[in-house]
């Protein structure tokens, strides 16, 4: 996803000339050639994350759209305040574009794991949150919303689904239809959750914009009051938006994603999945005991 990201972010660069991109030190290699064509709308701030979020607001308030690169927890936890209150609160619109949430650097240890951005940024008022789940995606909910006068997260990973559906921001995508039960998967996490649930007869909807959260489209497919929730953060951050979509209709939700605690353990991203229930296995085995349960 991060070659996609400086491909979509060079060629929109050239069409649009307000667009400006300030990175964290992190990704400077791969914009080699932007640094080249565009010298005056590029600038790596290096490891000065606060001080660079700051900065970005400043360019939008003067007209400009910035994107803004790190990696999550420099991006969104180490800028939580400036994010809150020199974007959200000014009602300013840019995009923060992060790389390696939840443990994709699971060899670097705990401080570069990321699994409560999502519920943190969902706590900010007008703040929209995209977690793609392929290249083309990417790319696809990138060009819609960049320059929508908000500010806008975009969740990239190291690791993408092997298949790309044509999807659109703030809508939710139905991949199957069945009657048992409806299985909510979110960017990555579909490829686990399509693995686990193939042969079963349950609806799965596919989210790559989660805030703004589709609503509509999960109250007309869940007709059996039986709601799976497949996600690649900390388990049960969308939980509260599933409730209020629901309104008053009775439903029992199952939650299954990042488990609430701190993994020390250090090695491959895929460990971390066997370890804590996010394989297909896992996946199929508690989706199938919430259905009979």
């Amino acid at each position: 996803m991060r070659k996609q990201f400086i491909r979509t972010t060079e060629e929109v660069m050239a069409k649009d000339e307000r667009l400006v991109v300030l990175l964290g030190d992190i990704g400077v290699f791969g914009f080699r050639n932007a640094f080249q064509q565009f010298p005056q709308r590029i600038y790596n701030i290096g490891i000065c994350e606060q001080a660079m979020t700051g900065m970005a607001a400043g360019l939008s308030k003067e007209g400009l759209v910035p994107v803004v690169h790190s990696i999550a927890p420099f991006v969104v936890e180490r800028c939580l305040e400036q994010l809150k209150v020199d974007f959200c609160y000014q009602k300013l619109g840019g995009n923060i574009v992060s790389v390696g949430g939840s443990y994709d650097y699971a060899a670097l240890g705990c401080t570069h794991h990321c699994p409560g951005d999502v519920a943190l940024l969902k706590a900010l008022p007008g703040l929209e949150i995209v977690v793609p789940g392929t290249p083309q995606e990417y790319d696809q909910l990138f060009r819609a919303s960049y320059a929508n006068g908000r500010l806008t997260y975009f969740r990239l990973s190291e690791r993408s689904n092997p298949q790309s559906f044509d999807v659109e921001f703030g809508r939710a995508k139905i991949i199957q239809q069945g009657k048992r039960a409806t299985v909510v998967a979110v960017g990555t996490a579909l490829a686990p959750t399509l693995a686990a649930t193939q042969d079963l007869d349950v609806t799965v909807l596919y989210y790559t914009t989660v805030t703004p959260f589709d609503g509509d489209t999960l109250k007309q497919h869940s007709a059996s009051g039986k709601i799976i929730l497949v996600e690649p953060f900390y388990t049960g951050t969308l939980a509260a938006d599933i409730h209020a979509a629901m309104g008053s209709t009775a439903v029992a939700i199952e939650t299954i994603g990042v488990p609430h605690r701190f993994l020390t353990n250090y090695g491959h991203a895929e460990e971390h999945d066997e370890a804590i229930g996010l394989t297909a296995a896992n996946i199929r085995q508690r989706v199938q005991g919430f259905i009979h349960g």
